[in-house]
């Protein structure tokens, strides 16, 4: 290795580091900020000394799911969107953007609004839909190669059949609407142990996967003659990325719905201080969008406090203006 790699890899695994700390303040800025306010000191403290105080009962009950299943949408999220944008060589990919999303969430909502006892099987139903709405939107991009443009134009033009189904179903049974609300836009409100238990076999399984593989997305990145030259199965390594990448994305829909931008944001800003290589690429998604979820999660239950707004507006506050500006620098290029 020379001195100009073992340099950058150093410069790499710093700003990993630094990641790791943005992750574990943000944790604590989650913690400890809400109706009541806890220092980190009084967090560690209940949680390890003090079992029986009310900060140990906030913290514990409602708190630490919340901020758990804060950190795993936007892991998961992070890793489909950084996938997404590989396999399809196209920064404007997103989970939310081409549709990915929307097929978890109709599927999602299918279960929760006609069989509601079958609640349990909500993240599988999601991993079904967004596996499925990716392989239509890239059957319908493909000819001869997938092109950047027609991929977003397949993309929006599914999701927005997917989002008339959503909204067939809110129509065709408006008594169970209340209960979906929160799930259109993207919540975390009343997060409870029982969706981390939910989530959490998915995300462990989809992020264990995934950096497994990087090597595989790096070659994927030089085009498909090139990564054929070098033995890989362009087709098969693809498809796997498919699979990979609607798992991430229907878990994380599963539980926290139809939460926008954390797939095109996360990835693109974590490239800009990473670079391009997967193998640094992916463990900067995990850590960076653990951090920017929590951190907007937490915006979203203080800023206008008592009252409480879902993350999903933040994002999506934070996201447009983002996705506007992806735009008009793809058009100068």
């Amino acid at each position: 290795m020379s001195s100009c790699e073992e340099k950058n890899g150093t410069s790499k695994g710093f700003i990993l580091i630094l990641l790791v700390v943005l992750c574990i303040v943000s944790f604590f800025v989650s913690i400890g900020n809400g109706a009541v306010k806890i220092s980190p000191r009084e967090i560690v403290d209940a949680i390890l000394f003090e079992k029986d105080t009310i900060n140990y009962q906030v913290i514990w009950n409602v708190r630490l799911p919340r901020t758990i299943v804060a950190g795993l949408v936007g892991i998961c999220l992070s890793l489909s969107g950084a996938i997404l944008q590989g396999i399809m060589r196209n920064p404007l990919a997103g989970p939310n953007i081409i549709g990915v999303s929307s097929g978890g969430g109709l599927m999602a909502l299918t279960i929760l609004i006609l069989f509601p006892e079958f609640y349990y099987l909500v993240p599988a139903g999601a991993f079904i839909g967004s596996l499925l709405a990716t392989l239509f939107i890239y059957c319908l991009a493909w000819k001869d190669g997938v092109l950047p443009t027609r991929l977003i134009l397949a993309g929006v033009a599914v999701s927005s059949l997917l989002n008339a189904g959503i909204n067939a179903l809110m129509t065709f049974f408006p008594d169970k609407v209340a209960g979906v609300i929160g799930f259109m836009v993207g919540g975390l409100s009343a997060t409870t142990w029982s969706q981390v238990k939910l989530l959490f076999p998915y995300a462990v399984v989809g992020v264990f996967l995934t950096m497994l593989i990087p090597n595989k997305l790096n070659i994927l990145m030089l085009g498909d003659e090139v990564a054929t030259g070098l033995g890989l199965n362009v087709e098969r390594t693809r498809f796997s990325f498919i699979v990979l990448s609607s798992l991430l994305a229907g878990s994380a829909v599963s539980v926290v719905g139809l939460l926008g931008f954390v797939g095109l944001i996360v990835p693109h800003m974590a490239r800009l201080f990473i670079g391009s290589d997967y193998r640094y690429l992916f463990p900067a998604c995990v850590f960076f969008g653990a951090s920017v979820v929590i951190l907007c999660d937490t915006l979203a239950r203080v800023l206008f406090a008592p009252m409480e707004i879902p993350v999903g507006i933040i994002m999506s506050a934070l996201g447009a203006p983002f996705f506007l500006y992806l735009l008009r620098k793809k058009e100068s290029v």
